[in-house]
Order: structure tokens, then sequence, then C-alpha cells
């Protein structure tokens, strides 16, 4: 009868214990206390809040110069306009729970109001032969294109459905605001065309042409728009 004898090598391994249900979440409590207190003593010592604090780099690369462009332009009055822009996208046979989008943004932004004297001609300008009488004729005022002030425009509240937020989450853009900015840019616009803002700006510019011309020597200036 023979017997055998198991070296330690050969002996069969125990299984790993397993750490319980209570010991984890005791594990966890832990941790968060112990990231409370050093976000207490990170406040409390300036040294080391400064220590680990966050630091922002600009590593934008210079600016390029793409072209240049000659301005005729006289920019003769501006105006500040805001509108509140409510826009509301559903679907058709669903919840708007489900799938559906509702944004409330504030847009405020700036239109210019100028008058093209690149467009005056020779004929458009004549003087008297003793020089004390100038007659202009300019172009009608115009608008400029409205520019949204990024600092005063902003999202008041949005609302997604399920399935818009799922969407969000694989985009690039998420939480695009290009659509409420367009729509109001195009509503700052109509209201600039209904301001009068062309007729403060053909106003300020004959105030100007005169006060130049007067200081020029000549005693009398008129000045009509349109075209002959």
């Amino acid at each position: 009868m023979t017997t055998s004898v198991r070296t330690p090598s050969q002996k069969k391994q125990d299984p790993p214990r397993r750490v319980p249900g209570w010991a984890k979440a005791l594990i966890a409590v832990v941790v968060v206390l112990v990231v409370m207190f050093a976000g207490i003593r990170l406040s409390l010592l300036p040294g080391l809040r400064d220590l680990f604090g966050t630091e922002t780099q600009d590593r934008t690369g210079p600016a390029l110069l793409e072209s240049i462009q000659d301005m005729s332009r006289y920019e003769a009055a501006s105006g500040n306009f805001q509108v509140v822009v409510d826009l509301e996208k559903d679907a058709k046979f669903l919840p708007d729970a489900v799938r559906g989008t509702r944004t409330l943004y504030v847009g405020a932004g700036t239109v210019d109001a100028y008058v093209d004297l690149g467009k005056v001609g020779e004929k458009d300008v004549t003087v008297n032969d003793d020089r004390t009488t100038a007659t202009i004729r300019l172009p009608h005022a115009r608008l400029g294109t409205p520019a949204l002030d990024p600092d005063r425009s902003y999202a008041v509240s949005k609302q997604r459905g399920l399935l818009d937020r799922l969407g969000d989450l694989f985009s690039g853009n998420p939480n695009s605001e290009q659509a409420v900015q367009k729509l109001a840019v195009r509503h700052i616009g109509d209201a600039a065309k209904e301001s009068g803002l062309t007729a403060r700006a053909e106003t300020n510019t004959t105030g100007m042409l005169k006060g130049l011309l007067r200081s020029l020597g000549f005693k009398e200036v008129r000045v009509s728009y349109g075209t002959r």
C-alpha cells in the first residue's frame, strides 16, 4: 500500500474571497468623506488650492489676413435690438417627451445704417462759380447685416425629447443654437426695416456734409437722396 503526499505546489488553491456588499458601501462612504475633507482643506489653505487648481492656456495660432477692402461707406446710424425667439419643433405621431425640441432664446444685436459715398459720381456734385453753393445728390441709405452680440444673447430654456437627447450624445455639435440664432438675426433685420433707421442715417449724413462744407467756406449746401 502506497501513500501519496501532495507537495505545497500541488495543493488546490482556495478561491478568492468576495468583498461583502456592506464592505463596498463602507469603502464608498469613506472615499466620499476623504474627497469632501480634501476640498475643505484646499479651501482653507489658499496655497494648496492654487497648487491643485486648473490652468487655462490659449494655444490658438496667429490670425491670418485673408483680404483687405477699401470702405467708402459712411456709417451714419446704428440701432440696438433685442428679440425673444420661441422655436418649437414637433414630430408627427410622437409626443413631445419622445421627440421634439423647444428653445427659448434671447437674441440681442445691432444693425448699422450707411450711405455709400463711393457711388457718388461727378454729375452728382455741382458747385457754383464763386464756390458759395454746393448741391450734392446721394444714394439712399441702406441697412447693414445684423450682427448678433454673443455677450448679450443667451438661451433661457431648452426642452428636448428623449430621442433628441440621445442624438445630442452622438452628434458633433450637441445643443446647437444655430437655428435660433439665425431666426434672431432675421427678426432683428425685419425690425430694423420698420424702425426708421435709414431715415435717421440720411439726416445724420446731411448734417455731416453741411457742417464739413460750411467749414470750407460754402454758405449754402443742398443735399438730396435718390437716383437721377
